[in-house]
């Protein structure tokens, strides 16, 4: 009788590339008879990546709104010119003000972080081997672990993919599939994506451990999934040092009375080590 596969885990977010927004412009919808009008709620077409003065500051204190050109005036005109300038540079001053103020205003939290000396290699097969792991799985013969290797000038990723088998297990619910990545994110701060990933997990019921001393952040996640006399087990690590994310997952499926995966510990164990060797080989 086949076993059913395991569960995928849930979606990951994406890394170092956000999705444009549907549509001719950013902020803007067509019309039929063409023009494009702003989306309700969606912000308006201020500087790139929403950067510069705010829409709507105040003009100089103490000065009367400008007001609204007659046609045909022309004194009007040059009136309206003085309060455009005077605004301006009202504007001007209270926007440099405001920077000075709070230096992180015009740059965010999504600024890259250095990448502290970690780089990709051809093989990641060889470079993150979970030497720890199999100790207790061998490589499955029947299917060669695969590897890929990528660069761009804004991410730079390898992974690499497993077959396992219990060493000495003789039933299918004894195997199991490693998959680890690496990316280098040039362009832009992971750290608030891989927040968000642990919160995602935890919100899907998966036990969620910190581990202190390894990178600049880390978590362990586990989840044993029964149903009926069938078990999933998905196991994942994941590692942050400045702009460089490493994670590797485990998953694997069993049934009751037929053999069993390590421990949610010995998993936790294993998984560390392993990664901690594999972010220390990305700095040789």
């Amino acid at each position: 009788m086949t076993t059913p596969p395991p569960p995928q885990p849930p979606n990951r977010p994406g890394y170092g590339f956000p999705q444009p927004p549907n549509g001719p412009g950013y902020g803007f919808q067509q019309q039929p008879g063409g023009g494009a009008q702003p989306v309700p709620g969606a912000p308006g077409p201020a500087g790139a990546g929403g950067f510069g003065p705010p829409p709507g500051l105040p003009t100089a204190p103490g000065l009367p709104a400008a007001p609204a050109p007659a046609p045909g005036r022309s004194g009007n005109l040059r009136r309206n010119a003085v309060w455009a300038f005077v605004g301006a540079v009202t504007v001007s001053i209270g926007w440099a003000a405001a920077v000075t103020a709070v230096p992180g205003l015009v740059s965010s939290d999504s600024s890259p972080r250095d990448l502290r000396g970690y780089h990709l290699s051809d093989d990641f097969c060889a470079t993150g081997k979970p030497t720890k792991l199999l100790q207790t799985y061998s490589v499955s013969d029947t299917s060669k672990p695969t590897h890929h290797t990528d660069r761009h000038p804004a991410l730079d990723s390898m992974n690499c993919s497993m077959s396992l088998k219990r060493t000495g297990g003789t039933s299918d619910s004894e195997s199991a599939t490693l998959y680890m990545r690496v990316d280098l994110h040039k362009a832009v701060n992971p750290a608030p994506e891989l927040e968000a990933n642990k919160e995602l997990y935890r919100a899907r019921g998966y036990q969620v451990t910190d581990i202190a001393g390894l990178g600049e952040e880390a978590y362990f996640l586990y989840k044993d999934d029964g149903s009926d006399q069938y078990h999933s087990v998905y196991a994942e690590l994941d590692i942050r040092d400045g702009g460089m994310t490493y994670y590797v997952t485990y998953s694997a499926g069993y049934t009751e009375g037929k053999g069993k995966p390590p421990t949610k510990e010995e998993l936790r164990t294993a998984l560390q080590s392993d990664g901690q060797d594999t972010v220390r080989a990305m700095k040789k």
